[in-house]
């Protein structure tokens, strides 16, 4: 990231002062500056230190947030009980993230259908998609027997 530098002289210009007060307040240490060969460099963020100027503001890394449903068909009472744990212990695991894992499960016993919605960081929501994928894609008998009609 390049940064706008000034010379001593374009600084003295700018703040209607003499070269050698410029040179002076570097050297108490007033005002930072960077030695390149024998002439000094300013940065912008220095100066403005300096005159009292706020710094501007720097961009702040935005926050993703995810938002997924999964809706899964033929589950019966049981299956969505436990599907249901399964995910809420995926997103129980340690995570280094400042943002947690909500996720809420939803099962229409009528239609013998499961919903999940799961909310958080791009990277956990992925973790859990894949877990529950790795469970519901297996023979692993985790939906039991089949549920009439379906």
């Amino acid at each position: 990231m390049s940064e706008e530098m000034y010379s001593v002289e374009q600084v003295a210009e700018r703040l209607g002062l003499h070269v050698r007060t410029v040179r002076g307040y570097i050297r108490a240490g007033r005002l930072r500056a960077v030695r390149i060969g024998k002439q000094y460099r300013i940065a912008r963020a220095d100066l403005d230190a300096l005159t009292g100027r706020p710094r501007p503001a720097r961009p702040t890394t935005s926050a993703v947030e995810v938002s997924s449903i999964v809706q899964i068909d033929g589950v019966d009472r049981a299956a969505a009980d436990r599907l249901g744990t399964l995910a809420l212990a995926g997103a129980g695991t340690d995570r280094d993230t400042g943002q947690p894992l909500r996720i809420q499960t939803v099962h229409d016993e009528e239609r013998h259908r499961m919903k999940i919605v799961i909310l958080g960081g791009a990277a956990a929501t992925a973790e859990v998609l894949r877990l529950l994928d790795a469970v519901l894609d297996g023979d692993n008998g985790l939906l039991g027997r089949e549920v009439d009609g379906v």
